[in-house]
């Protein structure tokens, strides 16, 4: 069947004017959102996710206590306006379940979980756009988040989506795309470069399936920098706040002769 949307023109551009490897812009906010540990706010182009961290806490119910490690909690909801998708999503909706279940397993290989046995870290993600490349961004957003929230962790996790259209690969699709071309989505850890998830819901043949792999990897890499970068950024922002708030105490009077020391 004829695709709906121009996929690739002949010179190379994509429906939104990217190139075929080009990945769309990213914005991270790592401002403190509500009563979480830790959050960020993360935008693949028009895909925009919220995910909030808590814990490590107790675990709210004996079941879900693991005697030797924390229990990774994921939830997500998909606000009704995200998508022209009239159909509202539950929370046992089987493809919320599914997305939540992938990024539990994906996260649990890279958060030192030993650390904390018989509690529970939850993480909750909330969808407020989507416009393709909706589980690399819930994936992004939870590293952010969970480091944010200062969980240790082994490695980032850093997720890229890509296709392939005729026999051309595409990185990060949007939601076009995705509804034209097969599809898989990658996560991987940069200082090893070890995959933590391989995603494919359409059939794709291997040899194609090999390039947009090791593209996606590299793109990974590349999301990486970026990603560290506002990690980075909001640590100083924090150790800033800090020595402000030090500075504006020790000028409060020296009653105690203590100013004066570092």
């Amino acid at each position: 069947m004829a695709s709906r949307v121009e996929i690739l023109n002949e010179g190379g551009f994509r429906s939104d004017g990217r190139r075929q490897f080009e990945l769309r812009s990213i914005e991270m906010d790592l401002s403190q959102q509500g009563h979480a540990d830790g959050s960020a706010v993360i935008t693949h182009g028009l895909t925009q996710v919220l995910v909030s961290v808590f814990g490590p806490r107790e675990a709210k119910l004996r079941s879900q206590t693991i005697h030797d490690r924390a229990n990774i909690n994921v939830e997500i909801s998909i606000v009704p306006f995200s998508t022209g998708d009239r159909r509202k999503r539950s929370r046992g909706d089987k493809r919320i379940l599914e997305f939540a279940a992938a990024i539990k397993s994906t996260f649990e290989p890279a958060i030192q979980t030993s650390l904390y046995p018989r509690s529970q870290i939850d993480v909750f993600v909330q969808v407020i756009q989507q416009d393709g490349g909706l589980l690399q961004a819930c994936i992004n957003g939870t590293t952010l988040a969970l480091m944010n929230a200062g969980i240790p962790m082994v490695d980032f996790i850093c997720a890229v989506n890509g296709g392939v259209h005729s026999t051309r690969p595409l990185l990060d699709l949007t939601l076009l795309e995705e509804n034209d071309v097969p599809n898989v989505t990658i996560a991987v850890m940069p200082k090893t470069q070890k995959i933590s998830l391989v995603t494919m819901e359409t059939r794709l043949h291997v040899d194609r399936f090999e390039e947009v792999f090791r593209l996606a990897t590299e793109a990974g890499l590349v999301l990486h920098e970026e990603m560290k970068s506002a990690i980075l950024g909001r640590s100083k922002e924090l150790i800033n706040s800090i020595d402000l708030g030090n500075n504006t105490r020790g000028g409060d009077g020296d009653d105690d002769g203590m100013t004066g020391l570092n």
